[in-house]
């Protein structure tokens, strides 16, 4: 057991929840960024404009899908040479036969598998890329296709549920959803792999806001205008070394996403597309998925997505944070970052 664990910290495999359900989750999601989610904007900005280009540069972005998810989890999980160059075909099978978690499942074990052989015979050219693409591309076919049924079906409960019933589970869906955005944890790929759309995206989007803009304002006296705009506009996973240190930061975003998540889904009807519903105000792409979704919106649309995006999270944020520094469960320095 000693020889093999040896063997394995030489091939760089590390078999633990952080290394396959953290930094793999978080590189697929800069995966889908730089491909679907880019495409996606531009497609949104040619279908507005009119201008051919942007419709051709999203057809290209969003085709390059699986394979920017397998070079972005080979690079994180230090993939190198002929392992990160096969995965490649891997993550195009798996986005091709099961999403996004298809191309997730596949990619993990090949390129472990491809760890294993890299450099261990004569011929890597050969058994390295074989050992990869045929594995990969076998995991592929053999969960892609059940795993996107999952997953659909899992979304199209929420989306469901949230119809039914859009008070309670717009609290549920904002709150939870907003938490996982600020865990190390990728918000952004579970929405997509669950296809988390509709009402209840636009739901999820509020609690991500509430999050980012949220703890952006609650921090400013301690980290001025940087500190707003790296978790205004970048993320509030900033802020997880600060609530590991006291709980209690997390309390007045919590109750925001609490009330903006059924404003969302009761008074505004917002909605929006999987790629942007676990985003928040990260580069601005969860307002940019509302108006992708909700084209034809009108004043209505506008307004909500302002109150539910920006100004509520703001205002109530502030106003539970300066109830709970007055009382003492935050205190001064307790929300302070390098930023």
């Amino acid at each position: 057991m000693t020889k093999f664990k040896t063997f394995l910290q030489r091939k760089g495999i590390d078999m633990t929840w952080k290394v396959y359900f953290v930094d793999a989750l978080g590189a697929m999601a800069l995966g889908l960024f730089a491909s679907l989610l880019i495409g996606t904007i531009f497609q949104t900005l040619g279908d507005k404009t009119g201008i051919e280009a942007f419709v051709t540069i999203a057809k290209y972005a969003k085709a390059a899908t699986g394979a920017a998810i397998a070079v972005a989890i080979a690079y994180k999980l230090g993939c190198e040479g002929l392992v990160l160059f096969s995965a490649i075909a891997v993550g195009i099978a798996g986005n091709e036969l099961g999403g996004p978690m298809g191309a997730y499942a596949a990619v993990i074990v090949a390129i472990e598998l491809g760890k294993i052989v890299y450099k261990e015979t004569q011929v890597d050219i050969l058994v390295t890329p074989a050992v990869v693409i045929i594995s990969g591309v076998l995991v592929a076919y053999a969960v892609g296709a059940p795993i996107q049924k999952v997953m659909t079906a899992l979304g199209t409960f929420i989306e469901n549920a949230t119809q039914m019933q859009p008070f309670l589970m717009g609290i549920v869906v904002s709150v939870v959803i907003g938490m996982v955005l600020t865990l190390p944890i990728s918000s952004a790929a579970i929405c997509l792999a669950i296809g988390l759309g509709g009402i209840a995206g636009g739901a999820a989007t509020a609690g991500c806001c509430a999050q980012m803009i949220g703890f952006a304002i609650l921090s400013f006296r301690e980290n001025r205008w940087g500190g707003l705009v790296a978790q205004g506009l970048g993320t509030s996973m900033l802020q997880m070394g600060n609530i590991v240190k006291n709980p209690k930061i997390w309390i007045p975003v919590l109750l925001t996403a609490a009330i903006t998540g059924p404003i969302s889904t009761c008074v505004f009807h917002l909605q929006n597309i999987p790629i942007g519903s676990g985003m928040g105000t990260c580069g601005l792409v969860g307002p940019i998925g509302i108006y992708t979704a909700m084209p034809e919106g009108g004043a209505n649309m506008w307004i909500g997505m302002l109150l539910v995006c920006f100004v509520l999270p703001a205002v109530l944020t502030w106003l539970f944070g300066l109830i709970l520094r007055k009382i003492g469960w935050i205190k001064e320095g307790d929300l302070k970052i390098d930023c």
